[in-house]
């Protein structure tokens, strides 16, 4: 079965985020004083084929441990879902 992972990857909240402070000061200067902090990450989707949800989400986990985020900074949450055309199966949240 195939399935769409989405995983974000994020900067842990302990890790000051140059980034995201240029974006908010950025976002003041058009005039949209009403936003508070700002925190850039990565969006990443992938297709992974898997006998099951907990095996694709496991692979995907794998990856993100082995490379897609840095685990000194970075923290990851993936939402899972069937790919088009395939079955349904019940796809629980984020891990």
């Amino acid at each position: 079965m195939r399935f769409v992972a989405d995983v974000v990857v994020s900067l842990k909240p302990v890790v000051n985020d140059p980034q995201g402070l240029v974006v908010r000061a950025g976002l003041h200067q058009l005039g949209f004083a009403e936003v508070g902090d700002v925190r850039v990450g990565k969006h990443i989707t992938l297709e992974v084929d898997a006998a099951n949800q907990e095996q694709a989400r496991q692979r995907v986990a794998d990856m993100c441990e082995r490379l897609l985020r840095n685990p000194v900074i970075e923290d990851y949450g993936i939402e899972l879902r069937a790919a088009s055309g395939a079955s349904p199966e019940p796809l629980s949240g984020p891990a």
